[in-house]
């Protein structure tokens, strides 16, 4: 596998070689539908999107986090270009485990152009494909990825036992004051995790429960934001809660939403404004000096009354700096409180967050 660093100049030095038009976009709109299985595979005419897979994995000596990314994202290249070599889409991939006795984030990651056969991201369904690294969805409707690197290795299938959820209005999830920050979005939580991981030159079977997130957009974030605080919890009951936070400069919330469905199937939108994230406790990185809120207090209007849940990390260092790949440095990873597992994200802590 050639040097990240190197793979990324070299698709600038393609994308500057092919000439440029100025880029015209698909803006998200409420009056786009999802269905499946089209959505679950890519949409190139958006300028960026994920298929995000996070959870906790069940061991003999004790639990693990773990987190399976796939971006695509459209450059600033002309789409007409005829050149098979022409960077028109670009694909990225992050893998990472958390791990306590290893005390930090173990990460890999892949990033090449779309093409050839070796990057691919299928418009039909999910399939997506960074030389051996994978995330697909089978005709049995369970997905399965292969990904990682030289300290772990992930073989895992994740079987849906819910339906999706649409996020905002019918998967139109607005993101900011301005009418165009949105992005198309929904759910699948609650998913039965089999399969094994390779540690330490051994592979054990592992069991677990993950949380599947697909976002596409064109115009994400307002311009005054430097990042976002995300949860999306796995209730113990069967409830599953999508918590989120745009943040300014000064740490004050541009935007606020998310949603809860409880275990009867009955969905509830936040509003902006009824969701709260609180810092309870906060940890500094040695490597990169960011200071991260790793203890969250967040507080939703659910049915029954405003639920408060206290959000504790894994174990601290769960750091990840993608910038050897053309990405963030941010922190993610495996939460827990008395009634729920699940991830968060914390974005823009390092600097202003660019997508």
């Amino acid at each position: 596998m050639r040097p990240l660093i190197a793979a990324l100049v070299a698709l600038l030095l393609i994308a500057a070689d092919t000439g440029r038009v100025a880029p015209v976009y698909a803006p998200v709109t409420p009056a786009e539908t999802i269905a499946f299985p089209r959505d679950h595979g890519s949409h190139p005419a958006f300028r960026t999107e994920w298929w995000y897979v996070t959870g906790w994995l069940e061991t003999a000596a004790g639990p693990l986090g773990f987190q399976v990314t796939f971006f695509r994202t459209r450059p600033d290249v002309d789409q007409a270009n005829p050149s098979a070599f022409a960077a028109k889409q670009v694909l990225f991939a992050h893998a990472a485990l958390s791990d306590p006795k290893a005390g930090k984030l173990l990460h890999s990651q892949r990033v090449a152009r779309a093409g050839f056969g070796l990057a691919e991201a299928s418009e039909t369904d999910a399939n997506l494909v960074i030389d051996d690294w994978s995330l697909r969805r089978g005709p049995d409707n369970r997905w399965r990825t292969k990904a990682g690197g030289s300290d772990f290795d992930l073989d895992l299938t994740f079987a849906p036992t819910q339906p999706p959820i649409l996020q905002g209005v019918g998967g139109f999830s607005r993101k900011g004051p301005g009418p165009a920050e949105a992005s198309h979005y929904y759910s699948l939580p609650h998913l039965a995790v089999t399969g094994s991981i390779l540690r330490d030159g051994k592979r054990v079977k592992v069991t677990g429960e993950a949380w599947l997130d697909r976002e596409w957009s064109s115009t994400l974030l307002n311009p005054a934001a430097v990042g976002w605080d995300w949860a999306g919890l796995n209730l113990k009951d069967g409830g599953a809660l999508t918590a989120f936070q745009v943040r300014d400069a000064a740490g004050k919330p541009l935007w606020t939403g998310g949603s809860y469905r409880s275990p009867t199937g009955q969905l509830t939108v936040f509003r902006p404004g009824e969701l709260t994230f609180e810092a309870r406790r906060r940890w500094r990185s040695p490597r990169t000096k960011a200071l991260y809120p790793v203890e969250q207090v967040i507080t939703a209007p659910l049915p029954g009354g405003r639920k408060t849940i206290v959000l504790k990390p894994l174990f601290d260092d769960q750091e990840l700096d993608s910038r050897a790949g053309g990405g963030p440095v941010y922190w993610e990873g495996a939460v827990s409180s008395e009634d729920a597992r699940g991830y968060l994200e914390l974005t823009g802590y390092f600097g202003k967050l660019t997508l």
